[in-house]
């Protein structure tokens, strides 16, 4: 799952970053409201936090913007106002959820949670592939012979890669998607957790590979 955190104070910005990266998000961080509304007209997230107290467009203007712009992406606004009628703002303006600072990094993830299974109902919560399936809830890949539990990464490419069967995954779409767009890794990391993936597909003896396809990407093909 892929966040945008705006947040302008960025010490707490570096220790959210952490936390959500730590439970298996890939987080894209900026400090004003621009750039929030910049980032989110140029790559898909799953969901963003936004605080309300930001330089350039606070983040109920953000919101109103999305919203104005049909963008239902899922939304959490943060803020240091506990007011009711800031509270109902918010919501009013759009968000799926409000959390007063200061907070338990424990609740913020489970609004986060809560949040994104609402927009996303597990109607499919397992996914199969061939003789392979991925589970989101526990993070295994896994056959009738045994499974692994993928490390964060690793689950959010092969959930691509069977989310897509028999399509070209490009290198620079793993880039965004899974590492965002201001990560600074070289390209050659996707393909090392490519590299991962297929020693763990191997061991289970899955009918399934993930192929090279011309230098530009990767197919999960059928064998």
């Amino acid at each position: 799952m892929k966040l945008l955190l705006a947040e302008d104070e960025k010490s707490l910005s570096n220790a959210l970053v952490t936390i959500l990266e730590k439970n298996h998000y890939s987080v894209d961080a900026v400090y004003d409201g621009a750039a929030a509304l910049e980032y989110l007209a140029a790559n898909v997230y799953d969901g963003a936090i936004l605080d309300v107290m930001m330089p350039k467009a606070d983040g109920i203007t953000v919101l109103k913007t999305l919203r104005r712009e049909g963008n239902m992406i899922p939304v959490i606004i943060l803020t240091a106002r506990s007011d009711i009628a800031d509270k109902v703002n918010g919501l009013d303006s759009g968000a799926n959820d409000y959390l007063a600072k200061p907070f338990d990094s424990r609740e913020l993830l489970a609004r986060i949670r809560t949040m994104i299974r609402v927009q996303n109902p597990p109607d499919e919560k397992v996914m199969q592939t061939g003789n392979i399936q991925l589970n989101p809830e526990t993070l295994e890949l896994s056959s009738e012979s045994s499974s692994f539990r993928l490390a964060g990464k690793e689950f959010q490419m092969m959930e691509i890669l069977m989310t897509n069967p028999d399509s070209l995954i490009e290198t620079d779409y793993f880039m965004e998607k899974v590492w965002g767009s201001d990560c600074g890794e070289e390209k050659q990391v996707v393909w090392v957790y490519i590299s991962f993936l297929r020693k763990k597909l191997k061991a289970l003896h899955a009918n399934i590979r993930i192929a090279d396809v011309d230098r530009k990407g990767y197919r999960l093909v059928t064998v």
